[in-house]
């Protein structure tokens, strides 16, 4: 008899947001004097204020930057397009949040209310020490720095569903739909009031359809960022490393990754040919890359492509979309009238090098209304012009 399959443990994080959006942005939230207006000036190619004082950063800053895909590049070679338009990432440097933000400390309802205004963050601590640029409180230690965060992301969600709940309480009494919805909301009070991040819950379908109406603070997914001197990203070790992953592990099992914005700022400063050599020297690589795409993948976010002399061009939906609504992300008559879509796969083209011989190969397929758009699909969508507007590909 075979031995049984290990089962996979489940994920301690649901995926919530908005869905059928594909205009998704990710902040950079944090502490003051954690380094996140750097990052954000490094990886924006920007200039915003960096300064060593808390809340230099008062009102967002908000920026396009590109996803990293090989399969974009390679199609630009192969049809030589007129025009090429690479998939983006839409990023916000959000102000630095303080303890007892929730009840308004340093700017803390503003800043919170920037936060409600993204799908996703980047968690982003400090573990470097430096004794010219101050903490705000006093002395370096991340893994608190990570349970005050979480704590007034907690506390502002808290603050949301008790005055649900009380606005919706009497009617509750006598309104079936309400009583429903009341007890949902208490739920949620439940969870946060144990200290629960609310995308770290148990969730019914009904649950997850009500929780994506509210956009709570503690719902959106993140990355967790931890930025290091520029020593100790090159040598891969910080004494604190091990002890974020551990509190990270133990709530939500979300993306760890290292980083140094000093380190990336001084890549960028450099010309292209010294910043190889120096990347050669000390053995390390820029993390950006890496950073990007998984603010991508925390959103939930994926592509198509369509392809051809005149143009290569990303379009960004979400997981899980259907060749229709796809389709509408081109023009909103391509969903009305959708007829099919035809769709070749990246590989599949990559492998046969033309088009006709993905045909001749039988690889070319014609997809309905409920194929599920796999990322990197090559599509032609086929529809009723009845605008009279011509298919595009």
């Amino acid at each position: 008899m075979p031995p049984k399959k290990k089962e996979e443990a489940a994920p301690k994080t649901v995926q919530l947001g908005r869905p059928g959006s594909s205009g998704l942005s990710i902040g950079i939230v944090g502490m003051p004097n954690v380094g996140k207006s750097t990052f954000f000036n490094v990886i924006t190619h920007s200039s915003v204020p960096a300064e060593n004082f808390p809340f230099c950063t008062i009102d967002p800053s908000e920026a396009r930057i590109n996803v990293p895909d090989e399969r974009f590049s390679w199609l630009c070679e192969l049809y030589k397009p007129a025009s090429k338009v690479p998939p983006f990432l839409s990023i916000m440097d959000i102000a630095g949040l303080v303890k007892g933000a929730a009840e308004g400390e340093g700017l803390g309802n503003a800043f919170l209310s920037h936060i409600k205004g993204v799908d996703g963050i980047y968690h982003m601590i400090r573990v470097f020490p430096d004794a010219e640029i101050t903490h705000v409180e006093g002395e370096l230690d991340p893994v608190r720095d990570l349970e005050i965060i979480h704590s007034e992301l907690i506390k502002k969600d808290l603050e949301f569903v008790n005055g649900a709940i009380a606005r919706i309480e009497r009617q509750a009494r006598t309104d079936k739909i309400k009583k429903a919805e009341y007890e949902m909301l208490n739920r949620f009070k439940d969870h946060l009031e144990e200290g629960k991040q609310i995308r770290c819950g148990q969730w019914t379908i009904k649950d997850i359809e009500h929780l994506n109406t509210l956009q709570l603070l503690t719902a959106k997914s993140a990355v967790y960022l931890i930025n290091m001197s520029p020593e100790d990203y090159i040598r891969k070790k910080n004494k604190w490393l091990p002890k974020i992953k551990a509190w990270v592990d133990e709530r939500t099992e979300e993306p760890v990754i290292p980083i140094s914005a000093n380190f990336e700022q001084k890549l960028i400063d450099m010309p292209p040919d010294e910043a190889k050599q120096y990347l050669t020297e000390v053995q390390a690589n820029s993390c950006l890359d890496k950073v990007v795409l998984a603010g991508y993948k925390a959103l939930g976010l994926c592509h198509f492509f369509t392809a051809g002399s005149d143009e290569v061009k990303c379009w960004t939906i979400q997981n899980g979309t259907k060749a229709p609504q796809a389709a509408g992300r081109i023009h909103t008559d391509f969903e009305k009238g959708f007829i099919c879509a035809e769709v070749m796969r990246f590989e599949d083209l990559k492998a046969h090098g033309s088009e006709n011989e993905v045909k001749a190969n039988g690889k070319y397929k014609q997809c309905g209304k409920e194929y599920v758009v796999v990322d990197g699909d090559i599509i032609y969508f086929k529809f009723n012009a009845g605008a009279g507007l011509a298919g595009k590909k």
